[in-house]
């Protein structure tokens, strides 16, 4: 697309997100259109729909951030393409989509902002979008969804759990990537989660769940996972474990689940014979929230390349947490337990500036160590988190 193009998209949407509630408001009037005008894609979606239109907007915005980067958007909207298979999404469905957006935003803006070009521009680009996601999807032949079937679930916090599971089929993904989830108890509510460990000839993946207050399925999985209940999965997603350098030295910060994907990307590389430096900072608000330091250190231990560093906002347990009173196991290989915020202690230690860094946790703990990372001299362009974030 041209530049003129491409700003008339961009200048709409962002005249849009100015406004208070704006992207809320265009999320709630876009599904509003498609659910009225196209009734029968209703079944394609849950009955909660709060995190679906966040998800939508953060999306939109991702993707018109990139349009003039055909490198990153691509493969963005080729994984979507693909991981939208799972739904039985068809041509048709795209349309439906793209005048039901096109609708919204123009409810949004009014008529006067909304020109017979501005029309046209959208009409190019939400074209050039779906016909990059129906052409990946239609040269896939993976399965659209993988059936597996739990073979382990293993309480670790009393809102923390490990799940393993036996897919039907082997998955091929990228350690470092996420793969959306739907459990039994609830039918088309996709969750996204990262394999703990990288793709294997045999069909297993761990998976580390923490219970969301307020959510909808990581509650679900948590309180009711069973051996023996059927999960489907959908089509690897995210480009985190993608490397850059393979060469380079590795800053990875994750807090509670987020050391899944750094996890797994670990436990790759130890697979080969040479691999740069790596340094490890793994967080939590407490101490019992570093579940999973048994493992890190057996991963040092084994790699001298690695090195890995605890961190904790607090000192002491929650008074929840129960103390069986047994003596400590004592962990090589690790640096001492650092206290404080993790972005922080990490930002403390200089700029990395021969680092490539990878940032992984909530979306507040994502951006706020980047924002410090960046202050302390880190390049922008060496960080990478999810990009939906």
């Amino acid at each position: 697309m041209d530049s003129r193009t491409v700003a008339l998209i961009r200048t709409t949407f962002k005249a849009v997100a100015a406004e208070e509630g704006g992207s809320e408001t265009l999320a709630r009037s876009f599904y509003s259109i498609l659910f009225t005008d196209y009734p029968g894609v209703r079944d394609f979606f849950p009955a909660a729909m709060d995190a679906q239109r966040d998800r939508l907007v953060h999306a939109i915005s991702y993707a018109l951030d990139r349009l003039e980067e055909p490198d990153k958007l691509l493969p963005f909207l080729a994984q979507l393409g693909r991981d939208h298979r799972k739904y039985g999404v068809q041509p048709a469905h795209y349309v439906a989509v793209a005048n039901s957006l096109k609708s919204a935003i123009r409810a949004c803006v009014g008529d006067e902002m909304w020109t017979d070009e501005v029309a046209a521009a959208w009409d190019e680009g939400l074209a050039n979008i779906s016909g990059a996601m129906i052409g990946a999807a239609d040269k896939e032949t993976s399965p659209a969804a993988w059936t597996a079937t739990v073979v382990e679930c293993r309480e670790v916090l009393r809102n923390l759990s490990i799940v393993r599971v036996q897919l039907e089929h082997p998955m091929e993904y990228a350690a470092g990537q996420y793969i959306s989830v739907q459990v039994p108890s609830r039918p088309r509510m996709w969750r996204y989660l990262s394999p703990a460990n990288p793709a294997n000839s045999n069909g297993e993946i761990e998976f580390h769940i923490r219970s969301v207050l307020g959510g909808w399925v990581s509650p679900a999985i948590v309180s009711h996972t069973t051996v023996g209940d059927q999960w489907l999965l959908g089509a690897p997603l995210g480009g985190l474990g993608v490397p850059r350098n393979t060469k380079r030295k590795m800053l990875m910060i994750g807090c509670g689940t987020g050391i899944a994907p750094l996890r797994a990307q670990i436990m790759a590389m130890a697979q080969r014979r040479v691999n740069p430096k790596v340094h490890l900072f793994v967080g939590g608000h407490h101490p019992c929230d570093l579940y999973d330091l048994q493992v890190l250190s057996q991963l040092a231990v084994a790699n001298k390349w690695l090195t890995v560093t605890p961190v904790t906002e607090h000192e002491e347990n929650p008074w929840w947490y129960y103390d069986s009173g047994e003596p400590q196991v004592e962990l090589p290989g690790l640096e001492p337990r650092m206290t404080g915020q993790i972005g922080k202690v990490v930002a403390a230690f200089g700029p990395w500036a021969d680092r490539d860094v990878q940032i992984v946790g909530s979306p507040s703990m994502v951006q706020t160590t980047k924002f410090r990372l960046m202050a302390a001299g880190t390049q922008a362009k060496s960080i990478r988190h999810d990009p939906l974030f």
